[in-house]
């Protein structure tokens, strides 16, 4: 007999089945004992009346695997409307160690903390899994979206014998006895291989070795990188983006309904035209001096309270970044050269994307290292490629686990990811 899933009890009506899954829970009454088994799609009620099935249930104990042979039944109060009854239940493994907190509640109420450390486990509980099926689903999203426009998927070192964004905020390894680094991003590679197909894309691990202790950053994250050539400047990567968003939320509610439906979430409307304001009026909207630099989080949740009431939009690109805050390779505003055809894109209120138009001339490469006092040698396999001809050009890249964590309300980011490395945390 083949085994089925929770969800598919509906369609075996009166039937004999097989489910195999974990004990989520067991209610002993005085006449009857219920014991509900979870697997990938959701929660099966089984009915137990025999006595002999019945002293079987009393000695499981939560989380051990379980395999249940029994009949469908309608149940109006039970999940889909039906439950298992007159059921053989047998053990697949041994009686599992129950882990540190209750997974049948509806919350854990055990602290992030604690969940980390039991990851594992905590991860089986049905709200933190749903926030990884919204994860997988904008992943598909975002393939498809760029699969449908030309792009090709590129898989890129993440060992490099230099720092992508001229910042000491890397981690170091020794490379059979050379100097090497955990790639801050695929940056330079994404850019030479627009050189090979125009269109490319990469969803992959980066590393910031940046000391921040706050529920935004990780050490390392999953990254949807794009970069796209023949561009005239970075309002054409903005349009890419837009349509990828677009993608990605349409694919989240597409694919995982009952995800949003555990955590209580219903995906927002990606606006047919982003609102979008330059760095120098967004600085007056968040009321910060002039002179500032960069947006801090208080001027970026101002900037996404300010989209909402003046735009109804839970998105707002913001343009012109100081050349000053962006890397090397960004190119300036043709009419302000201190300013920068580059971009973030805030979502609620939190940095979500940066992007922008790269250099593509390899003497723009030349100037743009000199000025900063950045020697070319370090750069030299990246910058030479631009002697061979490259197309003016573009990209951006997407935080998936902060995209995932503001679409579903999360409060921290550690809560949907599923093993987090931050600055205190390498295990488990």
């Amino acid at each position: 007999m083949q085994r089925i899933l929770s969800t598919q009890l509906p369609a075996h009506m009166g039937a004999t089945v097989r489910l195999a899954g974990w004990v989520h829970r067991r209610r002993l009454l005085k006449s009857v004992a219920f014991l509900i088994v979870r697997d990938a799609a959701g929660l099966a009620q089984v009915v137990v009346a025999a006595p002999a099935v019945r002293e079987q249930i009393e000695a499981l104990t939560e989380e051990t695997v379980v395999e249940v042979v029994g009949t469908v039944v309608a149940n109006a109060t039970a999940p889909a409307g039906v439950e298992v009854v007159e059921p053989t239940v047998r053990p697949l493994g041994p009686a599992a160690v129950p882990p540190p907190f209750d997974l049948y509640r509806p919350v854990l109420t055990a602290g992030l903390h604690t969940q980390l450390d039991h990851a594992p486990v905590a991860l089986r509980h049905p709200v933190r899994s749903a926030a990884l099926r919204v994860s997988a689903a904008a992943v598909s999203g975002f393939r498809a979206t760029l699969d449908g426009q030309g792009f090709v998927e590129v898989h890129t070192p993440k060992v490099v014998a230099s720092s992508t964004e001229s910042g000491a905020n890397v981690f170091a390894l020794d490379w059979f006895g050379r100097p090497a680094y955990l790639a801050q991003s695929p940056q330079f590679y994404k850019q030479l291989m627009v050189g090979v197909f125009e269109r490319v894309y990469e969803v992959g691990p980066v590393f910031r070795a940046e000391p921040h202790d706050t529920v935004r950053h990780l050490a390392q994250y999953t990254s949807l990188d794009v970069e796209l050539g023949f561009v005239a400047d970075h309002r054409d990567v903005m349009t890419v983006l837009r349509e990828t968003l677009a993608g990605m939320v349409a694919t989240v509610a597409d694919r995982a309904g009952g995800a949003l439906t555990t955590l209580g979430v219903t995906v927002p409307q990606v606006p047919a035209e982003i609102p979008a304001v330059h760095f120098t009026d967004a600085l007056k909207i968040a009321g910060a001096p002039p002179s500032e630099p960069d947006l801090a989080p208080a001027h970026e949740r101002a900037l996404g309270e300010w989209a909402l009431r003046e735009h109804g939009s839970d998105f707002l690109f913001v343009t012109g970044y100081p050349m000053a805050k962006r890397p090397f390779y960004t190119h300036p505003d043709p009419a302000r050269p201190a300013y920068s055809n580059g971009f973030d894109l805030l979502f609620r209120g939190v940095e979500l994307v940066t992007g922008g138009q790269r250099l593509h001339r390899h003497a723009d490469y030349l100037a743009a290292l000199a000025a900063r006092g950045e020697p070319v040698e370090p750069y030299a396999g990246y910058v030479d490629a631009f002697r061979h001809g490259m197309p003016p050009h573009g990209g951006f890249a997407i935080g998936l686990e902060r995209f995932v964590a503001r679409l579903v309300g999360a409060a921290n980011v550690r809560e949907v990811t599923a093993f987090p490395r931050d600055l205190h945390r390498l295990t488990p």
